[in-house]
This record gives C-alpha cells, sequence and structure tokens, in this order.
C-alpha cells in the first residue's frame, strides 16, 4: 500500500513539474470597474458606496486615475532617492573637511584631522594620493615626537594609536583578503605585518595591519548631515625611518590611491559613495577633502593612464607644456598625479626645456640664493611681477590645465620681490604633478570613470561641522564592516548600496513565484523520499 502511494505521489510529482511550461494566471480588475465596486460594497457593507463611486470616463473618473498617477510618481520618487542617498552622499573627516598646511615645518604637505576608533582619538594625517595605505604612529618602538611643544605650528598634542583601546579594533590576520604580505607571516593566524616604503630616501612605516573605525560625517542634497562610521584598514605603525623622523607626517598618512586598502576604495566597495573623492588646496594654506565628490558638470578632464594593463596609480598624459603665450614643441610626458609630492618635477629633457623658456621670458635678474634648492630665482619690482609668465599643461581633447602656484615668493627690500620657479628636475621617465600645481584647483579623483577633472575654486569649506556629533557604534558591532572578498573582486570596482540591493521593484513578484516553486517542489520530493523509507522498513 505504502510503495503505491509513493508510486502514485511521485507521478504526480512528474506531471506537475516534469515541464517548465508552468503557468500562473490571474485576474485584473480595475479600481474603479463594477466589479471592484461590488466587492467593495460586500466587503464593507456600505451600499452608500455606489453613489460615490465615479462614473466611467467622467471628468471625476480621469481626475481620480490622474491623482493616482501622481502619488505613485512621487513615490518613486522618494524611493529612488532613498536608493541613492548612500552613495550620491559627500563624506569628509568628523572633525571636518578642512586641510592644513604648515610650510617647511611639516615638509610642505597638506594635512587633514581624523578621528579612529571607539572612544574616538585624533590624528594629524598628510593626504597623499601617492600611496594607499593609512598608518598611524602607534605603540611606538621608533616614532616621531608627538608633543604639541616641538612643532611651533600646534597647539594640540599629536595622539599615539593603541589597539587595545579601542573596543572596535580588530586584527588582521595573514588569512585576510586585503593581507598582502602573507609570505612574511610564520602562522595564518599571526597579525598581516606591513612595510611601506616611499619615495624619499630611506623613508618607510612599519608594523601591523587592524581594523577600525573611521568617524566621519555626511553631507547630502536628500538628507540632514550626520555622522558615518566605517571601518577600514589601519597601519599600527611601530617604526618609522627617514623624514617620518624628521617633520614630514609625524602624526601618520592617509593613502588615498587605487588600491584595495585605501579609505576612498574602502568606502566605495561599502557602497557609501561614489568611487571618487576631491581635494582642494588654495593660497591661505588651507583647503578640503571630500570623499564621494564628483565635480561639476563644468570640470575639464582627462583620462587616467595604465600601468602595463593596470590602473595602479594616477599616471595622465600630458600633451603640451605651455608658458606664456605659447606651447613648447615636443613637450609631452607621462606624470603621477601625486598630492603627497609637495612641489612638481619634470623629466630632465622638458625641465631643461621649461626652464630655458621662462627664463627667457622674465625680465627680472636672476639671483642666486645660498641653501636654496631653487635654480631659478629672480629680484623683480612691483611692476616686473605682474609679468611674470604663467603656465599651462595641455592634455588630449585640448584640455587646459591652468598652473596658479608655480613660483614661490617672499619679500626682499621695499618694493622689490624675490621669487623662484618651483619646478624641479626629476632623473625619472616620467613627472610628478604635486601640490604646488594643484593650488587653486578642485582636482578630482573620478575613480569610477578612471579620469582626473578639474576646475577652478577657492576651496570653501561648504559643510558645517558644528552639528556633527560622533555616536560610538554598537557594542560589538562595526555599522559599516569592511566590504567582503565578493565586494573586493566586482568587475568595475563599485559596490551596490546597501539601500540600492535591498530594492527591486520590478522582480518582486517572479522573485515570489520562483521561491513558491522552489518549496513546492521540495516539499514533493521530502514526501516521496518519506514515503519510499517508510516502505523499506
Amino acid at each position: 500500500m505504502v510503495n503505491r502511494l509513493a508510486i502514485f505521489m511521485l507521478l504526480g510529482c512528474l506531471l506537475l513539474y516534469g515541464s517548465d511550461a508552468v503557468s500562473f494566471s490571474s485576474k485584473l480588475v480595475h479600481r474603479f470597474s463594477d466589479e471592484a465596486k461590488e466587492r467593495w460594497i460586500s466587503k464593507s457593507g456600505n451600499v452608500s458606496v455606489a453613489d460615490s463611486w465615479p462614473k466611467k470616463n467622467s471628468v471625476e473618473y480621469l481626475e481620480l486615475l490622474l491623482s493616482n498617477d501622481w502619488k505613485r510618481q512621487k513615490t518613486r520618487v522618494k524611493l529612488q532617492s532613498n536608493n541613492n542617498s548612500s552613495r550620491n552622499q559627500l563624506l569628509f573627516p568628523s572633525e571636518g573637511s578642512q586641510t592644513h598646511f604648515f610650510g617647511n615645518q611639516f615638509y610642505w604637505l597638506h594635512y587633514t584631522w581624523i578621528d579612529i576608533g571607539t572612544p574616538n582619538v585624533s590624528f594629524l594625517v598628510a593626504l597623499d594620493a601617492g600611496s594607499n595605505l593609512l598608518w598611524v604612529p602607534c605603540q611606538c618602538i621608533q616614532c616621531a615626537p608627538l608633543s604639541a611643544s616641538y612643532y611651533t605650528s600646534l597647539d594640540r598634542n599629536l595622539s599615539e594609536y593603541d589597539p587595545s583601546s579601542s573596543s572596535s579594533s580588530k586584527n588582521v590576520s595573514c588569512s585576510h583578503h586585503l593581507c598582502k604580505s602573507r609570505s612574511s607571516c610564520k602562522s595564518l593566524k599571526d597579525p598581516c605585518p606591513y612595510i611601506a616604503d616611499y619615495s624619499t630616501e630611506d623613508t618607510s612605516s612599519s608594523g601591523y595591519l587592524v581594523d577600525d573605525i573611521l568617524h566621519l560625517a555626511s553631507f547630502s542634497k536628500h538628507a540632514p548631515q550626520s555622522s558615518v562610521q566605517s571601518s577600514v584598514i589601519i597601519g599600527c605603525g611601530r617604526k618609522q625611518t627617514g623624514s617620518y623622523l624628521d617633520g614630514a607626517a609625524p602624526d601618520g598618512v592617509m593613502g588615498l590611491g587605487l588600491g584595495d586598502v585605501s579609505v576612498p576604495s574602502l568606502l566605495a566597495k561599502a557602497g557609501l559613495i561614489q568611487n571618487s573623492f576631491s581635494i582642494c588646496f588654495d593660497e591661505n594654506d588651507s583647503g578640503s577633502v571630500f570623499f564621494g565628490d564628483q565635480g561639476p558638470a563644468t570640470q575639464q578632464s582627462t583620462s587616467f593612464l595604465p600601468i602595463g594593463e593596470k590602473y595602479d596609480a594616477y599616471f595622465v598624459g600630458v600633451e603640451s607644456y605651455c608658458i606664456g603665450n605659447s606651447c613648447l614643441t615636443q613637450s609631452g610626458f607621462q606624470a603621477l598625479v601625486d598630492s603627497g609630492a609637495s612641489f612638481t618635477f619634470l623629466p630632465t629633457e622638458i625641465y631643461a626645456e621649461v626652464v630655458m623658456k621662462f627664463d627667457k621670458l622674465v625680465s627680472s635678474k636672476r639671483i642666486s640664493l645660498q641653501g636654496n634648492s631653487w635654480k631659478y630665482c629672480y629680484n623683480a619690482s612691483s611692476e616686473e611681477m605682474l609679468k611674470v609668465p604663467d603656465m599651462r599643461l595641455i592634455f588630449s581633447k585640448n584640455q587646459s590645465f591652468v598652473v596658479r602656484n608655480h613660483i614661490f615668493s617672499f619679500p626682499e627690500n621695499e618694493g622689490f620681490t624675490v621669487f623662484c620657479l618651483t619646478v624641479m628636475s626629476t632623473d625619472g621617465d616620467y613627472g610628478i604633478i604635486g601640490q604646488n600645481f594643484m593650488m587653486g584647483h578642485r582636482m578630482v579623483f573620478d575613480r569610477e570613470n578612471l579620469k582626473l577633472a578639474w576646475s577652478h575654486s577657492k576651496c570653501e569649506e561648504v559643510i558645517d561641522k558644528s552639528h556633527v556629533h560622533l555616536v560610538p557604534p554598537p557594542a560589538g558591532q562595526s555599522p559599516n564592516p569592511l566590504p567582503t572578498t565578493d565586494q573586493q573582486s566586482t568587475s568595475n570596482g563599485q559596490a551596490a548600496a546597501p539601500s540600492t540591493a535591498k530594492t527591486a521593484p520590478s522582480k518582486s513578484i517572479a522573485a515570489s513565484v520562483q521561491q513558491l516553486d522552489y518549496v513546492l517542489r521540495v516539499a514533493c520530493s521530502l514526501l516521496v523520499l518519506m514515503c519510499l523509507l517508510l516502505s523499506s522498513d
């Protein structure tokens, strides 16, 4: 008897699911049809509904349909706004978007204050588009002095990070997909070590990696300003060498490069921002940094260049170098756009042509300054200062980049000013576009579209940071954890925003049908299996 039951059930399942041509049907009823009116009366028991029911094709009928269409459009706009708000927001450090410049004492770099950990600790980090890792002095074996008394430009002490004092910190093990130094590990459970070498001679930072909270603030057209916490990779910098012990980035570096561990990469992979950021340096020793900024529609741009087949750094192709009203012939070169370089460096041959043309156009007397790295310095009157030739870089499609800060000047005698051309020569095959050339521009590193964009800007801090309050994450939780391995390997370097990933209205019915079909199949198979087991007993 049981065997027969099992056979009948198996035949039933085969009939029901033996073909993929399973269809579902449903009758559609218009909301203002006579059938809908009858159902409404039957359900509510109120016959007076019939008197207020709109007559088909009447003006009232059409107005009601139109009114409903407007409501649906508003709902769609609101849904679209909510779905896109996370990736369309701008993020900036919780202490404000402002950058700081301290001149020679801090190696002519630009810095910003950031907050790390729980409770949050502040660090003054150098902004470096030429590297990837965010590292700070940590459990120091060899670090720069951190006391404010050591630096004339600071009004507060610098900090030393201690992962054990942060409730949100976690070690990054050698087995982690972002650990690139596994060959140095004795065990995959060990903390992941790092050594970051920099272009400046004998300059490095080394230690181990941790995962902790970076405190940010958000700004969006669709939402009020609020605090955001996101997990990032942090280098616990136990030992620094070279210029990092001599005033350059004593409190750490924030790498803004294209690598997986950089802050922009992690924020974009987590779906918090568009895969882009901007930095802006003004002439008043200040500026701004925004994550997720793709710049204005009026900006100019040029594509990044791959190194081999990969985009590992922000390289661009300069087609010609212009001085005054003319452009030099055969003056094209490739250049790394690097906010971590204070000044701009040109390949030797290009440099020779540039300084020769510049010197020819300058009417002031050339002088020699002892102990100065600049070879082309001049003593100029106020009238001659107005005639200093300007410079421009021309990129593909005739995109013009106006250089606004190619000289450094300081008063000498009354009525005279000494100025120097702050362009240097490099023996490398490529040049470096440093901070001095970027000054006065809103520089957008659009990693999503692999292009560099720029527009003239006074770098105003458009965000009111006074309303941002740091809120610790729930105990034992990270509000925005590090992206998973799957997120890291997305084809275009993006991750869907959490709100977008959860919402797919057009596919919801199909998904429900598929889920119902799947459940019925599983149930049928289980019943047949139970019958077969019973028959075997």
